[in-house]
C-alpha cells in the first residue's frame, strides 16, 4: 500500500478528502451534531460553511499541512464561539498529526499554539454560559492534552520513518562499499594471477626455448644429446602445465552453483587427463617453496646456464608465503639470465636464512646485463618482484654491475609477531 501511495499520492489523499466530506455531511444531515451542539438554531449556510472548510483542505494535508490549517483556523474559532460544535472540527487532529509528520519542532509548537485557540473559545465560552456544571480546566486541559497526544504520536511515527529511511540508505551504501570490495578483490586476483602466470609461462618458455636451441644444434653431431634435450623440454613443458592447471583451478567455481545437473564443469579435474598432465583421482601437487629450489636449478642447468649456489642456514622456520616469494624472484633473476645474459653467462645464487624468519637471497650473473634485463615484458617480472618483496616489508635491488653482469638483491625481515 505504500508503494502504491508513493506512485499515486493524489489518489490516496483524494480518498482520505472524500470520508471526511461524507462522514461531515452525513452528521449535519443525519442531524446527529444537534445531540452535542449548544446551538440548534445554528443557519443551514453555517453547518455547510463549516463542514466544508474542516474537510476539503485535507486534500493538502501532506503536502501543505501548515497552509491548510490557517484558514481552517478562524473557522474553527467560529464553531466553538457560536456554539455550533460540529464533529467536523476534529479533523484538526489530523492537521495536527501532519504537521508533526512532515515539518519541524518549531513548527509543531507554532501550530500547536495556534490551535489552542478555538479550544480556549471554547472553554470560555462554556465556562460563561454553564458555570455550575464546568470549569475552563475540565474543557480546556483535556482537549489541549489530546491535541498533544495526537503530536506525539506524529513525531513518533516521522522518527520510525527516519530510521526506515537511514536503514535504507545504509544498505544501499553497504552495497555499494560491497560492489568496490568486490572490484577491489578482482583487480587484486587479477593482479596476482598475471604475476604467477608470468613467473610460470616465462621461466618456463625460457627453459624450453634454450633446451630446443641447443637440441638442434646438436641434432646433427650428437643425436644422444639433442634425444636428452627433447626429454627436458617433455619434462618442462610437463611441469609448466601442471603448474597452469593449478592456478586456472583456483579460477573454478562450485559447478553445483553454477552449472546445470549432469554439465562438465568448465576447469577442474577434467582438465588434467585431457592435457595428459595427470591421472584422475591425483591430487594437485602445492606451490613451489625453497625445497623445490634445486629442481629449479638443475632445470635451469640443462637448459645451458651454468649456476653456483650457496645455501647459509636452514628454510624451516619460513613461511610458506615467504618461502614462494623467495623462490619466484630467483626463479625471475635466472630466466632474465638465460633470456638476456648471452651464450657464455654464468649465475651464482646465494641464500642465507637467518631468525624469526628474515631470509636474503642474492642472484648475480656474468652476462651482458642491459636495460632489457631488468625490464622484461615491459617491466612485469621485475614489478611482480617488488610487489611480492613488499607483501612481507621486504627491500628488492636490482641492477647492472660495474663491470658487467646483472645482480638482484632481495632481503625480507624478521616476521612480525602476531
Amino acid at each position: 500500500m505504500r508503494a502504491f501511495d508513493r506512485r499515486h499520492p493524489l489518489l490516496w489523499d483524494v480518498l482520505v478528502t472524500g470520508f471526511f466530506v461524507t462522514a461531515a455531511f452525513t452528521d449535519v444531515l443525519g442531524g446527529g451534531w444537534r445531540y452535542i451542539t449548544q446551538n440548534p438554531q445554528a443557519p443551514a449556510w453555517l453547518l455547510v460553511t463549516l463542514s466544508l472548510g474542516f474537510t476539503v483542505p485535507l486534500l493538502w494535508r501532506r503536502t501543505h499541512p501548515v497552509a491548510i490549517l490557517l484558514p481552517m483556523l478562524p473557522l474553527a474559532v467560529v464553531n466553538a464561539w457560536t456554539g455550533t460544535d460540529l464533529q467536523a472540527s476534529l479533523t484538526l487532529l489530523v492537521v495536527t498529526f501532519n504537521i508533526a509528520l512532515h515539518t519541524g519542532l518549531r513548527t509543531l509548537l507554532a501550530s500547536y499554539a495556534l490551535i489552542l485557540i478555538p479550544i480556549v473559545v471554547d472553554g470560555f465560552r462554556n465556562a460563561t454560559e454553564q458555570a455550575a456544571d464546568q470549569g475552563p480546566d475540565q474543557t480546556i486541559v483535556p482537549q489541549a492534552t489530546r491535541l498533544a497526544m495526537v503530536a506525539i504520536v506524529g513525531i513518533s511515527y516521522r522518527t520510525r520513518q527516519e530510521y526506515l529511511a537511514s536503514l535504507v540508505e545504509r544498505a544501499a551504501q553497504l552495497e555499494v562499499e560491497r560492489d568496490q570490495q568486490a572490484r577491489l578483490a578482482t583487480a587484486a586476483e587479477r593482479t596476482r594471477i598475471a604475476r604467477e602466470m608470468h613467473d610460470i609461462i616465462g621461466h618456463n618458455l625460457s627453459v624450453i626455448t634454450s633446451l630446443a636451441d641447443g637440441g638442434s644444434y646438436a641434432a646433427a653431431k650428437n643425436p644422444e644429446r639433442a634425444a636428452q634435450a627433447l626429454t627436458a623440454i617433455g619434462t618442462t613443458s610437463r611441469q609448466a602445465l601442471g603448474e597452469l592447471r593449478r592456478l586456472l583451478d583456483v579460477l573454478r567455481t562450485d559447478p553445483s552453483a553454477t552449472e546445470p545437473p549432469g554439465a562438465e564443469p568448465l576447469l577442474g579435474p577434467a582438465l588434467g587427463p585431457a592435457l595428459g598432465l595427470e591421472p584422475p583421482g591425483v591430487e594437485m601437487a602445492p606451490q613451489p617453496s625453497l625445497t623445490d629450489l634445486d629442481h629449479l636449478i638443475e632445470g635451469v642447468r640443462s637448459a645451458g646456464l651454468p649456476v653456483r649456489t650457496t645455501i647459509h642456514g636452514y628454510a624451516t622456520a619460513l613461511a610458506p608465503g615467504r618461502q614462494l616469494t623467495v623462490y619466484r624472484v630467483i626463479q625471475e633473476a635466472l630466466t632474465n639470465t638465460l633470456k638476456h645474459g648471452g651464450p657464455d653467462a654464468t649465475s651464482t645464487v646465494s641464500v642465507s636464512y637467518g631468525d624469526g624468519g628474515a631470509v636474503t637471497a642474492t642472484v648475480t650473473d656474468t652476462g651482458r646485463g642491459g636495460t632489457a634485463h631488468g625490464n622484461d615484458a615491459g617491466g612485469r617480472g621485475l614489478t611482480g618482484m617488488r610487489e611480492r618483496t613488499a607483501l612481507y616489508g621486504g627491500t628488492l635491488e636490482s641492477g647492472p654491475l660495474p663491470d658487467h653482469g646483472w645482480r638482484v638483491h632481495l632481503h625480507l625481515p624478521e616476521e612480525t609477531p602476531q
